[in-house]
């Protein structure tokens, strides 16, 4: 219906290209709306769940204890008021489909009300408002010329709009069209770009304008073909790159096929402070210089941890360790696996996600020392890539002692020994079995060695008695 009122006002192809730009935002902040709404309900249990322990009671491992003291109580009572209200009003707005969305941004509409402390005047605002509530995009239609009828751009970078019937007569070219004087070249990915116009396929364009630097910006996109999955065998069969998630760089490790270090430990850096627009650069960044190397190093595939901290950010998990949720929440977990899958894609690389258990301990504990030189400085992420590469190989974390230099007895510890990949429990320790000495695990102290009876000795069978050995036989 929407479409259908502005098709009669302009034209089918701008009305869809507002109808489509209105439908994505409504969809975007719903699922966000969703999300808070998990959150809210998340914690708000966290803190009933607390509040009915006895004050100081220790909690368990997958359970928080009560509160300190009674005045942490009351205040854990007054927040968990203000939460079930807040959690009370998103579900009304939720049912109701109801979303609030500030077009232009929450941030920049505040920052109206205080511009002497953001150094602006009222103009400068204006313009920023006025620019970030515009828009002028278009999607791609394949089989159009140069893949996009409403904003076209030729393959020598100039670029024609499609102007709406109300604004036909400020046409400079045939059939409603304006040229803009300025041309437009896509320094990056510009060869993918002239293959699909040069094809007619779609690309979707957007027109903006940033009054800080009064420049004009075109962005160009389009959709990839879906990826045909490698065999995970396969993959593997190249190696793979561990990569373990870090609050400020990526730890990476190529190993082998059969789980072996190669070369040096590579660290992508990455700084997510400032704003959105900063964060997702610097991110992507990183996640480009990884994929080169992986590229170079002729790997198939890349391993990461299946984290999800969004249960770990609540102040009833972690309690007053303020600056480690501070730091768990600045893990970009959720675009950092999104954005590399995107772009393992395009560099045909698969992304294989490991259980995160015990990676950064038994990394340590196993990897870290060992590789340690004076030339190669090991930490405790890089070490962790290692273990995260292992898993992803099938291969177990730990490793096993070296053979025994004196002979083929255990007195110089367990032997090596390797676990097939489909062993179930394979990286646990041997258990200890009273009576019954392993190779791995000495006999039980507490249990009896044997029947001490049965060996010749005289005297009780008690260990802790001397042996008194009988006199020689005489000879003939």
């Amino acid at each position: 219906m929407r479409k259908q009122a502005l098709t009669a006002a302009c034209s089918s192809r701008w009305a869809g290209a507002v109808t489509k730009a209105t439908h994505d935002q409504y969809a975007l902040v719903r699922r966000a709306q969703a999300a808070h709404l998990h959150q809210l309900q998340t914690t708000i249990n966290a803190i009933r769940h607390r509040l009915a322990q006895p004050l100081g009671a220790k909690g368990a491992k997958r359970a928080p204890g009560g509160y300190r003291s009674a005045f942490e109580w009351r205040q854990k009572a007054q927040r968990l008021r203000a939460l079930e209200a807040r959690h009370a009003e998103v579900r009304a707005d939720w049912e109701a489909g109801r979303v609030h969305v500030v077009r232009g941004g929450k941030r920049l509409a505040t920052t109206r009300h205080h511009l002497a402390e953001a150094g602006l005047t009222e103009d400068e605002w204006r313009a920023r408002w006025e620019a970030a509530r515009a828009f002028l995009s278009a999607d791609g239609e394949s089989g159009k010329r140069f893949g996009n009828e409403t904003i076209r751009v030729a393959p020598g970078g100039e670029v024609s709009v499609k102007l709406p019937r109300p604004l036909e007569h400020l046409a400079n070219a045939p059939h409603g069209r304006y040229v803009l004087t300025g041309r437009v070249a896509f320094a990056h990915r510009g060869e993918e770009w002239t293959d699909r116009i040069d094809a007619n396929r779609a690309v979707a364009y957007e027109i903006r304008h940033d009054p800080v630097r009064d420049r004009w910006y075109l962005t160009a996109s389009w959709k990839r073909p879906a990826v045909q999955a490698l065999p995970l065998e396969a993959a593997r069969a190249q190696g793979v790159i561990g990569v373990d998630m870090n609050a400020d760089h990526l730890a990476a490790y190529r190993l082998d096929a059969h789980g072996n270090p190669v070369g040096g430990p590579r660290r992508f850096a990455y700084d997510l402070t400032g704003p959105a627009s900063r964060r997702d650069a610097q991110l992507r960044h990183a996640l480009t210089r990884l994929m080169h190397w992986a590229v170079r190093e002729g790997v198939g595939a890349v391993a990461i941890e299946d984290l999800d901290f969004s249960d770990s950010t609540t102040r009833e998990k972690h309690g007053r360790r303020k600056r480690f949720r501070q730091t768990v929440s600045g893990i970009p977990t959720g675009r950092l696996k999104a954005r590399i899958v995107n772009m393992a894609a395009e560099h045909g690389l698969i992304i294989v996600a490991v259980d995160p258990a015990y990676t950064s301990r038994w990394g340590a504990q196993h990897w870290q020392k060992p590789l340690t030189a004076p030339t190669r400085a090991m930490t405790r992420h890089d070490a962790a890539a290692i273990a995260i590469g292992r898993r992803a190989l099938g291969h177990p974390v730990r490793r096993r002692t070296a053979t025994p230099p004196h002979d083929r007895s255990d007195r110089a510890g367990h032997r090596a020994a390797q676990t097939e990949p489909g062993t179930r429990r394979r990286e646990e320790t041997r258990p200890s079995i009273p009576g019954q000495r392993t190779r791995s695990v000495p006999p039980d102290t507490e249990a009896k060695a044997g029947d001490q009876r049965a060996q010749h000795r005289s005297g009780h069978a008690a260990e802790n008695e001397p042996w008194i050995q009988g006199s020689l036989p005489l000879s003939l």
